[in-house]
């Protein structure tokens, strides 16, 4: 599994990157060319507001599986002379995290898309599904439900196999 989620890892980082240099590319062609060319872009606006969509979506799941993401930590930094009562808060936190991630994100992100490509909603300028847009959320939450269930069996090992 490890391996699987190291091969996700670098794939995300790596379409982060992407994204956000194609985010930057547009933010600086839509100022150039509104300012310096006096006519401004008309796709740029609309394809930087769904890259930074994107990026962020990605960007959270990426974040989620490097355990870079925010938390509050006041229970856990009290249990930390405990290290069974501390596991036990970390495996019930991410069956917290699992039960919204496959409700909220993948659930109700995959329910988002279907609604929004049935209804057919297109952007307004690139002429692009919505529904493709909204992908980011349920592609999102796949990403961190694997992290997830990384951790949960993680913390289901034996402690004297942890180490």
């Amino acid at each position: 599994m490890d391996n699987f989620v190291s091969k996700i890892d670098k794939a995300l980082s790596a379409l982060c990157v992407i994204i956000s240099i194609l985010l930057v590319i547009c933010v600086v062609w839509q100022v150039f060319s509104r300012f310096v060319l006096q006519d401004p872009s008309v796709y740029t606006d609309e394809l930087a507001r769904f890259s930074f969509i994107w990026v962020g979506l990605i960007g959270a799941a990426y974040a989620f599986g490097q355990k870079k993401h925010l938390a509050i930590d006041l229970l856990a930094t009290r249990l930390e002379s405990s290290p069974d009562k501390l596991r036990r808060l970390n495996f019930v936190v991410n069956l917290i995290s699992l039960c919204f991630i496959v409700l909220v994100m993948c659930y109700g992100g995959i329910k988002l898309v279907g609604s929004t490509i049935n209804a057919g909603q297109i952007s307004p300028v690139l002429g692009i599904e919505m529904g493709l847009v909204y992908s980011a959320i349920p592609l999102s939450g796949f990403f961190m439900l694997v992290y997830v269930i990384r951790d949960l069996f993680t913390l289901a090992k034996p402690v004297s196999s942890l180490n």
